[in-house]
């Protein structure tokens, strides 16, 4: 009973013990974990400063804050972080940067590099493509007869057809987005890369309702002309293969389809790498029935639907190629992915110039294009107009890299606005070629670079800082796409297609340092005064 008695008592003390062990243990624990949180929260406190810099102003963090809508279940980014730069006078330094964060967004870091916020130069009233009638032109039309509203330059009084009541003033809140994109086109660019009025085209011509199709005349493959209820239009070209699928080696370049995803990247490419020469263009899924079918007013266009085997809404146009029954356009079963591109104002409002390219194919199966077989053809074409002056050859190299980063050798004219004579850049149109193959890289698009050894400042520095780690052209090209409202299904270009930016990037910069071995002249400075490298 006594040994019963102890044995009891040595447990009980034992759990006494034990119990208080645990709660001092408990209580070291919380110590240890206060301690640390303070000794965090300390080190992530920044120092005060009396810099002016943006990282030391207490309003920063208000500026940096992320403004998103969301589209179509995509989230579009709206401001992209500001960059923080020391101003030396009219030049800016890289001096005081700060570093990349590796889990932070690599296109917003890209676009606040100071080679994208460059400033702009000053716009006089001739540099603008269009404008709005002011008093004075208002004036001038009533003592010349004509009338005009007081508060307005255009109006529509009816709705028929179902488009919208339009009562547009010179105000430009009361422009729809379309009319506002064509108002901003200047010399210079077709749009500000930093201008909201991007993500407002792209939301709306991928979610508003279709009023109307018909097809578009001219060019060898099928294209469809879109309009809406505030009056805009939109070029479409349909999904023709899939992401993976690559063009056929065998196939001549100006067999090859035309692809609605190349579009769609070419102009994430030509904004990435600072040239804002294509026009808008974004990714939408349509309904074949709904959306195409039942609004067209195209009677030939409506004659070539049908109904597949396996029940798709299919149709094929009239074109030069591939619109026949054996290469057809098909929903699955209805939905059909395509690109839409903002459309250009009107030619009679702003008539455009057709240029042969100099480095033109011979779209022929057997002959080879004079620049093929002359590795000096450029001296003849530096002492021809328009190329012999101003920037017009440094344009061209600017549009021979963007085509041989995505792979299109279907580069056999641009276009210039009239308005601006040859002082002005060229439209990079038509890319539904681009981003046929990935394993295979065609170095004769670089034939402009080599024979001519000439090549922008701005662009070659840009493409210097898309070759490294923290701005890498894959990795910044894959984020920009991600924002299109078709990537949700599927990405735009799959891995091997962003893999050969990267590749063939690395081999533009072999180029231009040959280049520039060999040529003291290889650069143009079109920087001169504005930027300021790096030590």
């Amino acid at each position: 009973m006594t040994s019963m008695l102890r044995r009891s008592v040595g447990g009980r003390s034992t759990r006494s013990i034990c119990l208080v062990l645990a709660c001092l243990s408990l209580a070291l624990h919380i110590l240890l974990a206060i301690f640390c949180l303070s000794v965090l929260q300390t080190a992530c406190v920044p120092p005060h400063s009396s810099s002016s810099s943006p990282l030391h102003d207490p309003g920063s963090t208000s500026r940096q804050t992320k403004s998103s809508v969301i589209i179509s279940n995509v989230i579009f980014a709206n401001n992209a972080t500001e960059w923080e730069k020391e101003p030396t006078g009219d030049k800016m330094s890289t001096k005081g940067m700060r570093e990349v964060d590796p889990g932070g967004s690599k296109l917003e870091a890209l676009f606040s590099h100071p080679l994208y916020n460059l400033q702009r130069p000053e716009m006089q009233e001739d540099d603008w493509l269009l404008r709005v009638k002011n008093s004075e032109d208002e004036e001038e039309e009533r003592d010349t007869g004509g009338e005009e509203e007081e508060d307005s330059y255009w109006q529509s009084g009816s709705e028929e057809d179902g488009y919208d009541k339009a009562n547009w003033t010179v105000a430009a809140e009361t422009h729809p987005p379309w009319l506002r994109f064509h108002l901003g086109i200047s010399r210079w660019e077709l749009y500000h890369r930093t201008d909201p009025l991007l993500d407002q085209i792209t939301h709306y011509i991928s979610t508003q309702r279709i009023l109307n199709v018909v097809q578009k005349r001219g060019g060898t493959q099928l294209k469809l002309l879109m309009s809406f209820p505030n009056h805009g239009e939109a070029l479409l070209k349909p999904m023709r293969q899939t992401r993976d699928a690559e063009t056929d080696v065998n196939l001549f370049y100006f067999s090859d389809f035309e692809r609605h995803n190349a579009e769609i990247s070419a102009f994430h490419l030509d904004r990435i790498l600072g040239f804002q020469r294509i026009p808008p263009v974004v990714g939408r899924l349509v309904d074949v029935v709904s959306e195409i079918k039942d609004v067209t007013t195209d009677k030939k266009l409506l004659r070539t639907f049908f109904t597949s085997p396996v029940g798709n809404t299919c149709f094929y146009g009239q074109c030069e190629y591939y619109c026949s029954t054996e290469n057809p356009v098909c929903g699955g079963p209805l939905a059909l992915e395509v690109s839409l591109a903002t459309m250009l104002p009107d030619l009679t409002l702003a008539p455009r110039r057709s240029w042969r390219s100099p480095w033109r194919r011979s779209y022929s199966r057997t002959k080879l294009a004079q620049w093929e077989k002359d590795p000096a053809f450029c001296d003849g074409v530096k002492q021809t107009p328009p190329y012999d002056e101003g920037t017009r050859l440094v344009d061209l190299m600017d549009m021979a890299v963007l085509d041989f980063l995505m792979g299109n050798m279907d580069r056999h004219h641009y276009e210039t606005f009239e308005k601006f004579g040859n002082k002005t850049f060229m439209l990079h149109l038509d890319n539904g070629r681009a981003f046929g193959r990935h394993s295979r890289d065609e170095p004769s698009i670089l034939a402009p670079l080599r024979q001519c050894c000439r090549i922008r400042r701005s662009t070659l520095l840009r493409l210097r800082l898309m070759s490294r780690p923290g701005f890498r052209l894959s990795d910044v090209m894959r984020e920009s796409l991600d924002r299109d409202p078709l990537a949700v299904i599927q990405p735009l270009l799959s891995e091997a297609h962003l893999s050969a930016l990267d590749r063939r990037l690395a081999m533009v910069l072999q180029v231009l340092h040959t280049c520039q071995d060999l040529h003291d002249d290889a650069v143009y400075d079109d920087l001169e005064g504005h930027y300021e490298e790096p030590d």
